[in-house]
């Protein structure tokens, strides 16, 4: 049974139509964001922009077109994240693809980049610790041209896509598979990462999006979140060249945690930074 049903007897749909029939349809289901999501899955599967759509709101959708964009508004209705459902999501100006092997880049790890990038300087050498979709490495040799980059994922699937989004931006980097610095070799000038940082018990309350869609292992930090901080802070000075940094993205409430947890391990001028929202985003330090 087609989710938009009959009209006028026969399978017969204006743009305009679909679109606000889509609308309806993703708002019914509990989608926060429905009219938006409703055009981009109208945009992907009919291969239009906003200009064609305002000269041809009128006109007949193709039954073809109709029936895929039935197919996407069903998995979205299902909370299918959209970017896994388009495979693809903007990051720091570019166009990564993504899909349930990695969790989907968000505006906020945008932060780490750019601090990061503050004190990259060329020939460096940089290690992303659980690179995921390679957004946060390829976005830093996007920006600084010279430097050398490693990627690292425990996930032979996530470094697929990895190496895809460097092929795609045509941007050369190592790929490793390891669990944190099991397989990496060193030293680095810089260390980023933007490793599992959800509570276990957090896991059961995060929007269906996310807790039931994106993969767990990369979300689940442990019993308070803090596993990965702990044993990257611990290792990561043998992997680190004199006057090497350290950068973190964490939890909103994980500043003063990751910041002792640096100290601890002996780095020095250890700072929190906000994101734009204002909340704790990143976490960096340099070990001498």
């Amino acid at each position: 049974m087609p989710l938009f049903g009959q009209i006028e007897g026969g399978r017969h749909m204006t743009y305009q139509q679909a679109e606000k029939k889509g609308e309806q349809l993703l708002q019914e289901a509990g989608i926060a964001d429905a009219k938006i999501d409703a055009w981009l899955l109208m945009e992907m599967v009919a291969k239009i922009d906003r200009s064609f759509y305002f000269m041809h709101m009128n006109d007949d959708v193709e039954p073809e077109v109709l029936t895929e964009y039935e197919c996407v508004l069903e998995k979205r209705s299902e909370h299918v994240p959209l970017q896994y459902i388009t495979g693809e999501q903007e990051f720091m100006g570019m166009t990564f693809k993504v899909n349930s092997n990695v969790l989907i880049p968000r505006q906020d790890t945008e932060t780490l980049v750019e601090e990061a990038l503050k004190v990259i300087e060329p020939q460096m050498e940089v290690l992303d610790l659980c690179t995921g979709s390679g957004c946060i490495l390829l976005s830093i040799l996007k920006n600084a041209p010279t430097v050398r980059g490693t990627g690292s994922d425990v996930s032979k699937q996530a470094l697929l896509v990895a190496k895809e989004n460097a092929k795609l931006h045509d941007l050369d980097a190592e790929w490793v598979r390891s669990n944190l610095f099991d397989n990496v070799s060193g030293p680095f000038d810089v260390i980023v990462s933007n490793p599992p940082y959800i509570a276990q018990a957090e896991l059961l309350t995060l929007m269906p999006e996310v807790g039931q869609f994106e993969p767990v292992q990369a979300l689940d930090g442990g019993v308070d979140g803090l596993d990965f901080y702990r044993r990257i802070t611990e290792e990561a000075p043998q992997y680190l060249k004199n006057n090497g940094y350290l950068f973190f993205e964490i939890g909103y409430d994980q500043g003063r945690a990751v910041h002792q947890l640096m100290l601890d391990a002996g780095f020095s001028d250890v700072a929190v930074i906000k994101d734009l929202a204002g909340n704790d985003r990143v976490v960096k330090g340099q070990i001498r």
